[in-house]
């Protein structure tokens, strides 16, 4: 079952709604017992959200006027996978997933998964054959959420926030 009623770029206009999305994501993996996100607790937005918004790489799911969820898709490896993934990134066949964050309202709908496959449908018609992304290493559920989606483990990476998983997927 779908949720979203549209899938649309984000716009200027949806940065504060976007960033209030991200900030309770990363409130709720606190409340977990994960780390994951916790920067942006503190005001510091690795992936510089905003800046992503302005180049059209911020994709929101809405179910009317709601946001149900939002992925970030780099089409050019960030700073950040420049670090995790080296030499890899001269590979420009590969699109560069952040940011999976899903409304809390919304949860355990099956909402990610949907955001997912989208994405699988939606890196070719950007040019891309390989989706690639990381998760924390020791978060069991999003590494199996990952496999689960087809999603092949190809290394762990670490840098000053902690050790990654890596993933690919060829569409």
């Amino acid at each position: 079952m779908t949720f979203f009623t549209s899938i649309t770029r984000a716009e200027p206009e949806d940065t504060q709604e976007i960033m209030r999305l991200l900030v309770n994501t990363a409130e709720w993996l606190l409340s977990k017992g994960s780390n994951q996100w916790n920067a942006l607790l503190r005001g510091e937005d690795s992936h510089n959200t905003p800046e992503s918004i302005n180049k059209g790489e911020v994709y929101i799911f809405r179910q009317d006027p709601k946001i149900v969820g939002m992925v970030i898709l780099l089409q050019q490896p960030n700073a950040w996978d420049l670090d995790l993934w080296g030499e890899r990134t001269k590979d420009n066949s590969a699109i560069y997933l952040h940011r999976l964050a899903i409304n809390r309202k919304f949860a355990g709908k099956g909402v990610g998964k949907n955001i997912m496959n989208w994405v699988d449908t939606e890196a070719p018609k950007l040019g891309k054959r390989v989706i690639r992304l990381d998760c924390l290493a020791n978060n069991e559920v999003l590494n199996g959420f990952y496999r689960s989606l087809g999603y092949e483990f190809v290394g762990k990476a670490s840098n000053s926030s902690g050790e990654f998983s890596k993933y690919e997927k060829k569409v």
